[in-house]
């Protein structure tokens, strides 16, 4: 059985190791916000962390529009993909 688009989204954001919260869901439109927290013990800079979760993303054929450290969020990187 396939993985549905929930599943692929949180078996790359587990594979990258990186705390994760769904802001918006739109499975209809197969669209989906996620707000993205480095873990405490990480220090990976979060350029390095966002390019790589671009490369996984990109790779299962999802959009990927990004804002690193965004403002008024409580997030480290804020990311609309779409499938």
């Amino acid at each position: 059985m396939a993985m549905t688009e929930r599943q692929m989204i949180q078996e790359i954001l587990n594979t990258v190791d990186v705390g994760y919260d769904f802001e918006n869901v739109d499975e209809d439109n197969k669209q989906y916000t996620l707000l993205i927290k480095r873990q405490d013990n990480d220090v990976r800079d979060l350029n390095e962390i966002n390019a790589e979760i671009k490369e996984y993303f990109k790779d299962a054929d999802f959009s990927y529009d990004e804002q690193v450290e965004p403002k008024d969020i409580d997030a480290d990187i804020r990311v609309e993909v779409k499938h």
